[in-house]
């Protein structure tokens, strides 16, 4: 025994090595949730790569059937529906999703709010805009938004929202939250490396098939296809609000297409922030959040989480970042 065991060892070895160069990426595109994902894989073979990203994106499918408002027959819906009149009982996945959420509401002093969809629509992007709205107009459209109007009873399982009209979205967090599910997902089910990049929300796991870890650039905001670095992610997830292509103008100022669901006043004086933490669905509250709460504050909150990293691009397209980031300006 004493001669074979070395022997084995040396096959187990070499065997482990050439699987080990076997692996392949596989990458699709997609159309889920309304907005373009593009998973990635480190598989096996081409085959069980595609079986492993259908898998996923059977898993976003069932997280918008859930949390989608435009779907009639979700949870969502049903809540919306009720406001002002019955708590409704929900799934206990849709329940702690609302209640992270509020956390996040409690945190950012409701700069995210995912009673935003309560909001009137009186801000137009699309060109049509030819003044600015009234402040009367302005207050009337947030009178319904407000996170602590969402009561919830954890003994039954219910959410009702106190007023009339109110109405909950995910918007902000929903694409980021079914990232991090589709992840989970996949990671159980022994698929070794990957990136879900859900419109701009992305997650990571594992490495690249050589062994080095996956890269993301960070775009410059006033050109999308330039990029002012390449950061090296692993285990973890970045989302990137920016007015990129969705704002207005008057007296010289630039008005985003994100709104202050405190005020209903657009943001202003920041062109893009970018989240880097463990989840998906944490980066993507935190950067809306943070592109409301403006530079000073939302540094001063991303200090305060740990595993949190930001990166906030102004208006005069000068870089601010937090403390652990760290990478050469490549303009």
């Amino acid at each position: 025994m004493k001669k074979i065991l070395p022997y084995l060892f040396l096959i187990l070895f070499v065997s482990s090595y050439g699987q080990e160069h076997q692996y392949v990426t596989v990458q699709k595109v997609m159309k889920l949730m309304g907005s373009r994902f593009e998973i990635t894989v480190v598989a096996a073979n081409e085959e069980m790569g595609y079986i492993n990203i259908e898998d996923a994106a059977a898993e976003i499918q069932r997280i918008e059937r859930i949390i989608s408002s435009w779907d009639e027959s979700s949870e969502t819906s049903e809540i919306n529906r009720n406001a002002g009149i019955q708590p409704v009982k929900i799934s206990s996945e849709l329940f702690k999703l609302i209640e992270r959420s509020k956390q996040v509401s409690e945190i950012t002093d409701g700069a995210f709010d995912i009673t935003f969809a309560s909001m009137d629509q009186i801000w137009k992007f699309d060109g049509s805009m030819k003044y600015l709205p009234s402040k009367t107009e302005i207050k009337n459209s947030v009178a319904k938004v407000g996170f602590r109007k969402i009561i919830m009873n954890s003994d039954e399982s219910t959410v009702f929202l106190e007023d009339k009209g109110m109405k909950i979205g995910f918007g902000a967090i929903g694409k980021g939250y079914a990232a991090d599910r589709a992840k989970e997902l996949l990671i159980s089910k022994q698929v070794r490396a990957g990136i879900i990049n859900a419109a701009g929300d992305l997650t990571t796991w594992g490495t690249k098939v050589s062994g080095e870890k996956w890269l993301i650039g960070i775009a410059n905001p006033l050109s999308k296809d330039k990029i002012f670095s390449w950061l090296p992610i692993v285990e973890s997830s970045v989302a990137t609000s920016g007015n990129y292509e969705k704002f207005v103008t008057f007296g010289g100022v630039k008005y985003s297409h994100i709104i202050d669901p405190r005020t209903g006043y657009p943001a202003s004086g920041i062109n893009s922030v970018s989240i880097f933490t463990k989840t998906a669905e944490l980066s993507d509250a935190l950067a809306t959040a943070v592109y409301i709460m403006g530079i000073d504050t939302g540094l001063a909150l991303i200090t305060q989480l740990r595993g949190t990293e930001a990166i906030i691009v102004d208006s005069e397209n000068k870089i601010h970042k937090s403390n652990g980031i760290l990478f050469e300006n490549n303009k």
